[in-house]
């Protein structure tokens, strides 16, 4: 398998003419961000510009597309962008800024402010782009390109509903699933992948410990269980440092705790939000099983009239990218952007992306795009000043699901 560079560069041979037009589209989406699973105005807009050039597109469940082009025989790829927004207020300073952004949220009922501070506005244009492309240049490719355009993966429920809306029927099996997301770690109009473990799995996880309320200048009558959650915290911090190879990277955070209403109540219960995040599923496997056997002991030291209970909620899986397959996507990025392609350290930020080719039994690959020129100063993603330069990344997003692609659907052989 390899690139045909020639074939690749006819594909993207209209990016300079359709520039202006696919900026419009961007800030379209940057200005119209939506909640997980209640992105409607975008699928709307998202289905209305693949029916323009042609494309067959289909509904899979609320909000989530499948576009399918197919071109003859030959491999099947398919590539996914997110669509969805973060319930954030925008804060970047652009002119296209959606500063006032709001949403009724369904699920609480309140009115919150939404920003794409994630970049998936980038993804769904870059998708939307490489389709038109493929669309528009069929003599240069051969078999089926796919564009899948999956809600909610802030939540880790979107990859999860497109399955659950029998993805597998709707869209041919391929033979390769991509995905990118633009960072502010990988040097701005670069790619960037790595084989292997790309991004970490994930778990959030409540835990709520009881305890027995007294007055607080009596605590001998009660069981307090602000001190047991607090030494639940502190002897978290030892699963990490104590029981997981230094070899192996993990984390265990505690993101809030709450207890009490009043300094002289002792409450009767104390929850805790933990987190936690690893590159290999035993290490998670073994965080979560020590995180209950702390909790659990702790209970029992402090006379814990009932048993703690978890909740395992926001589930994330390991994104494990293929050898294989990476090999040739890095090889088709080596070929084509030269020096601008380089190696990606693992991101302990987390995906929904390999829910769906998992369920499908495919292999995949994921990869980063800078954003920034300014590398060193540009914010993270989720930070309300998100917003990447437009050029050169919209034509990089572009170019690289192109490339990446063209090692199945533009190889040599042609």
């Amino acid at each position: 398998m390899g690139l045909n560079n020639s074939a690749v560069t006819e594909i993207l041979s209209d990016l300079e003419s359709s520039r202006p037009r696919r900026e419009e589209l961007y800030k379209f989406f940057h200005q119209h961000p939506e909640l997980s699973l209640q992105e409607d105005v975008t699928a709307g807009r998202i289905r209305e510009e693949l029916e323009a050039v042609d494309i067959e597109v289909h509904r899979v469940g609320r909000t989530g597309l499948v576009a399918v082009i197919a071109n003859g025989d030959g491999p099947t790829v398919a590539a996914r962008a997110d669509i969805d927004a973060l319930p954030v207020r925008e804060e970047s300073g652009k002119d296209y800024a959606a500063t006032d952004a709001t949403q009724l949220d369904e699920r609480s009922g309140a009115e919150t402010p939404v920003a794409h501070a994630c970049g998936h506005d980038v993804h769904i244009s870059s998708l939307l782009g490489a389709c038109q492309a493929f669309q528009a240049h069929r003599d240069q490719w051969a078999g089926t390109f796919v564009g899948v355009f999956q809600p909610a993966e802030e939540t880790a429920e979107g990859a999860r509903d497109m399955v659950e809306h029998d993805i597998a029927e709707i869209m041919p099996t391929p033979d390769v699933y991509l995905g990118q997301h633009v960072l502010a770690s990988v040097p701005g109009g670069h790619v960037g992948t790595t084989p292997g473990p790309v991004l970490s799995s994930a778990a959030s996880i409540r835990v709520v410990v009881h305890g027995k309320g007294s007055h607080g200048s009596m605590p001998e009558l009660g069981v307090d269980p602000v001190v047991l959650a607090s030494s639940i915290v502190m002897r978290l911090q030892t699963v990490v440092a104590r029981e997981i190879p230094a070899r192996e990277t993990a984390v265990v955070t505690v993101g809030a705790l709450h207890a009490g209403t009043k300094s002289n109540i002792i409450p009767d219960s104390a929850e805790l939000l933990i987190n936690t995040r690893a590159y290999d599923d035993g290490v998670e496997k073994h965080l979560h099983e020590a995180i209950e056997r702390i909790v659990r002991q702790e209970c029992a030291a402090s006379r814990s009239p009932r048993e703690p209970e978890f909740t395992y909620y926001d589930t994330y899986p390991l994104t494990d990218n293929h050898p294989a397959s990476t090999a040739a996507v890095r090889e088709s990025f080596d070929a084509f952007f030269g020096e601008r392609s380089v190696d990606m350290d693992p991101v302990p930020a987390s995906e929904d992306f390999s829910v769906i080719p998992d369920a499908l039994g495919v292999p995949y690959v994921y990869w980063g795009i800078g954003g920034f020129a300014d590398q060193e100063n540009a914010p993270g993603n989720h930070n309300p000043g998100f917003a990447p330069d437009l050029r050169p990344t919209l034509d990089l997003g572009v170019q690289a699901i192109v490339v990446a692609a063209g090692a199945w659907l533009a190889g040599d052989t042609l």
